[in-house]
């Protein structure tokens, strides 16, 4: 698929997305999430959590996902983060997006009014895995090293 966007710029990976009700809309040129809106007002008191619905509902052609991110600015001044970062909207999903929200600021209650953007909608191709059973898994460089494995800086050599 090949789309023309504001400019006369162009990418191949543009999917037309579908949409009733609050357009999700792109802040600047060349930004990977476009702005989801809340649809009600909400007072997060600290530690709290709440699903915070957008208005948006999508139809995502087959091969896409959508990611609902946290703003970086909501999260840096306010503490504001999503539970379930990232949720994720499958191709097949039709009902309205809704932010699930938390405050993790220790002191200070947070407020959602109508309107304000509360997340970011990043839409991405997706492969979908074939699961192949074997009885045992190739070899790697780093084979079953996890959880801090590397460690903060890393090998120096």
């Amino acid at each position: 698929m090949h789309h023309v966007y504001p400019g006369g710029m162009t990418h191949e990976l543009a999917p037309e997305v579908l949409i009733t009700g609050v357009e999700p809309t792109y802040a600047h040129p060349g930004d990977a999430g476009a702005d989801l809106r809340a649809a009600s007002a909400h007072v997060l008191q600290p530690g709290e959590r709440a699903l915070v619905p957008t208005g948006t509902s999508i139809a995502l052609p087959h091969g896409f996902v959508a990611y609902v991110m946290p703003r970086s600015g909501l999260a840096l001044r306010n503490g504001i983060g999503l539970v379930n970062a990232p949720g994720v909207i499958d191709a097949g999903y039709r009902g309205e997006i809704s932010v699930v929200m938390i405050n993790h600021d220790p002191r200070e209650s947070f407020s959602i009014e109508p309107g304000d953007r509360i997340a970011q909608l990043v839409i991405s191709p997706v492969a979908r895995a074939v699961f192949q059973p074997v009885t045992a898994l190739p070899g790697s460089q780093r084979d079953t090293g996890g959880f801090g494995s590397t460690g903060v800086q890393g090998d120096k050599e």
